[in-house]
């Protein structure tokens, strides 16, 4: 369950940092993200949920290291298909040498308990500056914080639960005395009732997608310019993320196809960010999801487009994003053998049979050490028996697929690639 990524940068000059100069760099930033010098400590009898404390053995050689391969792809693979260890903070960065490219790349990850794909995104733009000559800062010195003890977490934890309840008891007392307040109650009551049900209803199909999972992981990454699904976009006045998942759609048809496998309509899960402005939203998991349908027994390219176009728009205007989100608040205040059960609902393959991200990338051009950030491609996590997540990052006006799959379930996935290229090209030709 980590969100990554695979990022590009070209060389300056015609050369690329030392490795070494690149984990100080590194190293430096992190003061910016405390977060990521933190791990999980539990709470005695599970009282409570786990709380981040200051990792006292925080070294930078066990986060950043170097890549003993040029094979960027071989690397990512060998990266993602790793656990990450939980006695540390929950992220690694590994650099390798861009041979083709005369640069370097960064393959990270971080647990998607730490952070959503939002945040990742906004800790890479943390190591990162707008010009190439920026000045080096030093680093800053970080003093840990001692680990808590046994007895203060279980103090916290007895707290922070007889807090939920006071809420739970302010608001039906608030309630009690303003009556008035219940005339949000069934707007709220509509959007969470309609978003349980397009996450329960029509159930997944089974598809080869949904297999039992095994450790091995594979990226496969594509580059298309965002022109071309803007051109789309604006004939047919859509969105570009509907552009994205009917080209999904048409991939996955004509990919099941060549398998010798029936056209059906596929579910999908499409995370949305709930991110706040203020500074508490920095980090941590922010997102809500759509659960929708892949037209994929649509023959024709442009009824895709229309039909997940219609069905975004009338989840959009019906606030579903937001109902979803209420729903997993309203979870923080039930006992955990039930927040468990929700969770295993959620992430059933009847409940969906993949993921499709688009998550915003940068618009401006950006530099680590001077060297100019070109590609950026998404790792979206899978759930338990998923083998297919699909996301989507625009870097300077390129399109980044980042194509995730479960390696022994889905050994064909480079396959699936082209034919979502192939997909687009369709779309482009009819527009």
């Amino acid at each position: 369950m980590h969100v990554g990524w695979v990022a590009y940068f070209t060389g300056r000059e015609g050369r690329a940092p030392r490795f070494e100069e690149l984990r100080q760099h590194i190293a430096g930033r992190l003061c910016a993200a405390p977060r990521y010098r933190q791990r999980l400590v539990s709470v005695p009898l599970g009282m409570h949920d786990p709380v981040w404390a200051d990792d006292p053995d925080f070294r930078i050689e066990r986060h950043v290291m170097r890549a003993d391969s040029s094979d960027i792809g071989e690397v990512a693979d060998a990266v993602m298909s790793c656990p990450l260890a939980r006695d540390r903070p929950l992220w690694e960065m590994w650099i390798a040498e861009d041979r083709d490219g005369g640069g370097f790349a960064v393959i990270g990850k971080a647990h998607h308990c730490m952070v959503d794909g939002l945040a990742a995104l906004e800790l890479g733009m943390a190591l990162l500056d707008p010009e190439p000559d920026a000045p080096r800062e030093p680093s800053a010195a970080y003093e840990s914080r001692p680990v808590p003890a046994a007895v203060s977490l279980v103090a916290r934890a007895v707290v922070d639960r007889v807090g939920q309840q006071l809420d739970v008891a302010r608001g039906a007392f608030g309630l009690a005395r303003s009556p008035t307040r219940l005339l949000a109650t069934p707007r709220e009551i509509t959007r969470v009732g309609r978003a349980l049900a397009h996450a329960i209803l029509p159930l997944a199909p089974a598809s080869a997608l949904n297999r039992p999972s095994s450790p091995s992981r594979h990226v496969a990454m594509l580059r298309r310019p965002l022109e071309d699904l803007r051109q789309i976009k604006k004939r047919h006045h859509t969105t570009v993320n509907d552009v994205l998942l009917a080209a999904v759609a048409g991939g996955l048809r004509s990919f099941l196809a060549e398998r010798g496998e029936e056209a059906i309509d596929l579910k999908s899960m499409v995370p949305v960010s709930v991110r706040g402005d203020d500074a508490a939203d920095a980090l941590g998991n922010r997102i809500s999801f759509l659960f929708m349908e892949l037209p994929c027994a649509e023959s024709d390219p442009v009824a895709r487009l229309l039909t997940v176009n219609a069905v975004t728009a009338q989840r959009k205007a019906a606030h579903e994003a937001e109902g979803s989100n209420a729903a997993l608040e309203a979870l923080a205040h039930v006992p955990r053998p039930l927040q468990r059960a929700a969770s295993h609902l959620v992430a059933s393959p009847r409940t969906f049979n993949l993921v499709v991200s688009n998550i915003p990338g940068p618009p401006q051009p950006l530099f680590m050490l001077g060297c100019e950030l070109t590609r950026a491609y998404p790792v979206v996590p899978l759930a338990e028996s998923h083998s297919l997540s699909i996301g989507m990052t625009t870097i300077q006006g390129e399109a980044c697929l980042g194509l995730y799959a479960d390696r022994q379930t889905l050994p064909d996935a480079d396959r699936l690639l082209g034919h979502i290229d192939r997909a687009i090209d369709e779309l482009l030709e009819l527009s």
